[in-house]
């Protein structure tokens, strides 16, 4: 009895390949954090508000992963920034930097505000 290598295996499934996400799509869940979490505000009755609640609780430990790409964008827009104004003279394109540089500071103190919310905040 020989065995047939290129016969697949009926005791092993076969594996189908995982659809592939859009560009557009990874971009915005590496920069975005919302789509992790429940809208409590959604929720029909309290044992929904509650599991919806502890939901958003567990998934705020990703928030910090979010904060460290955010803090990387708010660096990396500032010194953008300074190389366009102090190098190039460029003073309209500073300032571009510059303000994304406080829109993505912005997005820094949304983001933990609420990790400290989730994470420390008792539930009343």
């Amino acid at each position: 009895m020989t065995i047939d290598k290129d016969k697949p295996s009926p005791h092993v499934p076969a594996q189908e390949p995982l659809p592939e996400e859009p560009f557009r799509r990874l971009l915005y869940r590496f920069l975005f954090f919302d789509w992790l979490f429940h809208d409590v505000s959604a929720a029909r009755d309290r044992i929904e508000r509650h599991a919806a609640h502890q939901h958003n609780r567990r998934m705020s430990r990703y928030l910090p992963v979010y904060l460290r790409r955010w803090s990387f964008l708010t660096v990396f827009d500032f010194a953008l920034g300074v190389l366009c104004e102090k190098v190039l003279q460029a003073g309209l394109l500073s300032a571009w930097c510059f303000t994304w540089s406080c829109v993505t500071f912005t997005g820094m103190v949304v983001i933990t505000v609420a990790w400290l919310i989730l994470n420390h905040a008792r539930l009343s």
